[in-house]
């Protein structure tokens, strides 16, 4: 079955770009297109496609107006969505995560990571361009002020493994391969973590972990 995609963006030249490429791919299919933000909810909570994708400027409401009515907290059944910007600018980054988005992809980024941000929603995962990831995820919490959230449950050494490399903005597939591990035992592992740290995506885990120091002693920052 084909992953049932929105396009929010003020620009048809982009939008008719995005669909070019998405539909290139055997399992995708875009569904909707919107050109400001208001149209965008509309849409959405009409369609219910199984991924947004959504820029960061647009008339209106925008992009994290957007990401907040359809996936924010307190959100009843809410919709995934990937922002798609030509601006990494961080607080637009921050604001969009924080909002609810599960992807933060720039333009300029080449059709594959595109895709594969929309299979990742599309699966409950979450995809940010690396040229932003470690920037990003060292910058969720830029003071540290606040104490991260306690564990509901004690999580194992090789949970500790697991969060350390995905605040490293590693993929499932490089997890499972530095930890000599398989591919299930890796998607086992981010569930229980995700349950234990009461969190929704791989982006707030790596976000629970810069933001309690865990990553301060763990290696060089490359």
């Amino acid at each position: 079955m084909s992953i049932r995609v929105l396009l929010a963006d003020d620009q048809a030249m982009i939008r008719s770009g995005l669909r070019l490429i998405l539909e290139d791919q055997d399992d995708i299919t875009v569904v909707g297109e919107a050109a400001d933000g208001a149209e965008a909810v509309e849409l959405a909570r009409r369609l219910r496609p199984d991924v947004c994708l959504v820029d960061i400027r647009m008339p209106g409401l925008d992009g994290i107006d957007v990401t907040r009515a359809l996936a924010g907290p307190g959100t009843t059944d809410p919709l995934r969505v990937v922002i798609v910007t030509t601006f990494d600018l961080d607080e637009y980054v921050h604001g969009a995560l924080h909002a609810g988005a599960v992807g933060f992809v720039l333009k300029g980024a080449a059709p594959a990571l595109l895709t594969e941000a929309v299979r990742a929603a599309h699966a409950g995962d979450a995809l940010i361009s690396p040229s932003i990831t470690l920037r990003l995820l060292r910058d969720l919490a830029p003071a540290r002020t606040a104490a991260a959230a306690r564990p509901a449950r004690p999580l194992s050494a090789r949970e500790m493994d697991v969060i350390r490399t995905i605040a490293r903005g590693r993929t499932n597939q490089e997890i499972a391969t530095a930890l000599f591990i398989t591919l299930s035992t890796v998607k086992s592992h981010l569930s229980t973590i995700q349950d234990k740290l009461g969190v929704r995506n791989r982006v707030e885990v790596a976000a629970w972990a810069w933001q309690s120091r865990l990553m301060d002693s763990w290696g060089p920052r490359t």
